[in-house]
């Protein structure tokens, strides 16, 4: 048999070839193994976790404030039914001189519907009015306070410093 005779061009193009691939091959596996990639994967790797808490964090809420307007819808019905059943307990005992109900007063459109003793829907002062505008007001420093007319003797005030120097 005849052993095939190449070319010396042939050999250095194939080796040429064979160096091209075996340097990019080494390359991806150099990107792949290398300290930048594990941390690009490890960076991506948290991320992902954050996204994941984000969510089940928002759901968290959602679930929450859900349940509290349930629970405050609740509230509010048990509310009326206490005030429906002292509404009635005092249209009874009061022999009608009581509060309004809040049917009474959830259906009413007219003001004058309402009892005249009822309607007088002033505001509480948050201040004690005064008898005269010469009288000093609750807000005043010296609300209170009884100040002495007479003034103090120098025995009473007693010694006055002396800041000469000696």
């Amino acid at each position: 048999m005849e052993s095939p005779v190449y070319s010396m061009e042939i050999l250095w193009a194939m080796g040429a070839a064979i160096a091209i691939v075996g340097l990019w091959l080494g390359w991806l596996a150099g990107r792949r193994t290398s300290g930048t990639a594990k941390k690009y994967q490890q960076v991506s790797q948290k991320l992902d976790q954050v996204m994941q808490d984000k969510k089940a964090y928002e759901t968290e809420v959602v679930e929450h404030f859900t349940e509290t307007a349930k629970l405050l819808n609740n509230l509010t019905d048990s509310y009326r039914e206490v005030h429906k059943q002292l509404a009635a307990g005092a249209a009874t005992l009061c022999q009608g001189e009581g509060p309004i109900s809040l049917e009474v007063a959830e259906n009413n459109t007219e003001p004058t519907d309402i009892p005249a003793h009822l309607a007088n829907t002033q505001p509480p002062l948050d201040y004690a009015p005064k008898s005269s505008p010469e009288e000093k007001g609750m807000l005043n420093e010296e609300f209170g306070l009884e100040r002495k007319s007479q003034e103090l003797t120098p025995e009473e005030n007693g010694p006055t410093p002396d800041f000469r120097a000696h």
